[in-house]
């Protein structure tokens, strides 16, 4: 592994102070043990729990005493240059006598040419030290390792029940694959929960996978998961869109790369509010059968320096742990908005980021986001390149409003046979999605409220009632539909 030959070297090298940010403590002692079959020095551990007491072999003489003084004594006066592992140490340099210890130590002052290794799930130091510390990022396991942990769970859990895990082959592999950006501790208790639900690894243990890997991974709260995806034939309409989308799967979830095709990397979906856009980019993230995984901007802003920023990196690297996936940034342009410096050019430095982590990364994310209002776009946003494809949803045309009814009278258990749909078509002109959906569930109400059953003439009097957007705001809506044409190609 590259991660155990750069701490070889750099051990070998003398550095003086790592600073290591992990949890998977376990996982730091094993690829120390590994370093000092290459490096032939000492190998000690301090915990405030047991002191430090040497690692290498077994230790007959009693080991150092907690206190934080008294191990960087011992580590100074020690003659042989050592490796020392020190969890949750750092705490301890906030004090005077020790922060000089600890500094003497490492510039090597009366002391040794040790390494001296500060793990914690997050450490900070004194800018004394971190001027002097390396930080050196602990690989997370890679395929075999964690083939290996859910080989040993599988053995553990065979060995208490006294009968072996039922494993599919092929969800095995998945799963395996899936688990890919977790820490060891973090994929084995996933692991240990499916195989304990059932005693079986199958194919239906991949959403409870995903869900759970997306809990871990979300610790912030940045993102999202839709746990329910939508299918094509629950939407009306998009019909290009789902072309579109059918066309490209192959490519999106190929495990290798096509020399001559390069991977679809997303689409921008422009449009009337209320005409189904939120709902394609679910179907999307259906039609390629990956999770979707949801970024609100409101969630990104800091009132401090650099947090926002800082939030957009944890999020994009989060997403990409969960590749492949969908990334639907909805409303893209409330947090990309083109305008003055109102905001100290927060906007403008996401922007920047958001833009360079699209065009290079790696991860099978696919980006589908979503805007009601184009001229707030940045210019930057909309060039050829950043997105595969700009797709316009306009308000649906008459047939795709009568299978708007259809699909909506048959979600509230009503025949659509007893029913009218091209009038009801040719009644709701100029109305979308949600506000035909919105005049059904009126009409409903009407019905109950009147004690009779639902029929056309309550969906024809709550249509009449209802004033659609394309009324109410005629002019931009006018705009933006004269805006796309020519400009975007049309969803449907």
């Amino acid at each position: 592994m590259s991660e155990l030959q750069d701490l070889t070297t750099l051990v070998r090298s003398a550095t003086p102070l790592l600073v290591i940010e992990t949890v998977d403590e376990q996982r730091v002692i094993d690829c120390f043990r590994h370093v000092i079959t290459q490096s032939l020095r000492p190998l000690w551990r301090w915990t405030l729990t047991d002191g430090l007491s040497r690692l290498d072999f077994a230790q007959h003489d009693e080991a150092v005493a907690p206190d934080a003084t008294a191990t960087l004594e011992m580590i100074r006066s020690a003659a042989e240059a050592g490796i020392f592992i020190l969890f949750d140490f750092h705490p301890f340099v906030r004090y005077a006598m020790s922060l000089r210890m600890l500094r003497e130590i490492v510039q090597r002052q009366r002391s040794a040419p040790h390494t001296v290794v500060l793990v914690g799930a997050k450490v900070e130091l004194p800018e004394e030290l971190e001027a002097l510390a390396l930080r050196v990022p602990l690989a997370l396991p890679d395929i075999k390792e964690l083939a290996g942990i859910m080989r040993g769970e599988a053995v553990a859990w065979q060995r208490e029940q006294g009968r072996r895990v039922e494993v599919d082959g092929e969800a095995a592999r998945t799963i395996v694959r899936n688990l890919v950006g977790l820490s060891a501790p973090d994929a084995r208790r996933i692991v240990r929960k499916l195989i304990y639900n059932d005693g079986a690894l199958g194919q239906h243990d991949l959403p409870e996978l995903m869900q759970s890997k997306f809990e871990l991974l979300n610790r912030s709260g940045l993102l999202h998961f839709e746990y329910a995806t939508a299918s094509f034939a629950d939407i009306a309409g998009v019909q290009r869109v789902r072309e579109w989308v059918q066309r490209r799967r192959a490519v999106f979830l190929s495990p290798e790369a096509m020399p001559m095709l390069d991977p679809p990397k997303g689409v921008l979906l422009l449009g009337v509010q209320g005409c189904g856009k939120s709902l394609a980019a679910k179907a999307i993230a259906g039609g390629f059968g990956v999770p979707l995984v949801r970024l609100d901007f409101g969630t990104l802003y800091n009132k401090y320096q650099g947090e926002t920023e800082k939030n957009l990196r944890e999020a994009l690297a989060s997403t990409e742990l969960l590749s492949p996936c969908v990334l639907w940034i909805d409303e893209i342009e409330k947090g990309l908005a083109s305008g003055g410096g109102e905001d100290g050019g927060v906007s403008r430095r996401v922007l920047g980021y958001l833009l360079t982590w699209m065009a290079e990364r790696k991860a099978k994310v696919f980006v589908v986001a979503t805007a009601n209002a184009v001229h707030e776009l940045p210019a930057e946003l909309l060039r050829k390149g950043r997105f595969d494809e700009i797709f316009f949803v306009d308000l649906p045309t008459a047939p795709v409003r009568a299978q708007i009814f259809q699909l909506h009278l048959e979600r509230r258990k009503l025949p659509p046979a007893d029913f009218d749909l091209p009038a009801l078509a040719a009644a709701s002109e100029g109305f979308s999605g949600a506000e035909i959906e919105q005049a059904i569930v009126s009409a409903l109400y009407d019905a109950v409220g009147a004690g009779a059953p639902p029929d056309q003439t309550h969906l024809l009097a709550a249509l009449a009632q209802t004033r659609p957007l394309s009324v109410l705001m005629r002019e931009q809506v006018d705009a933006l539909r004269a805006w796309a044409q020519g400009r975007c190609v049309p969803a449907d």
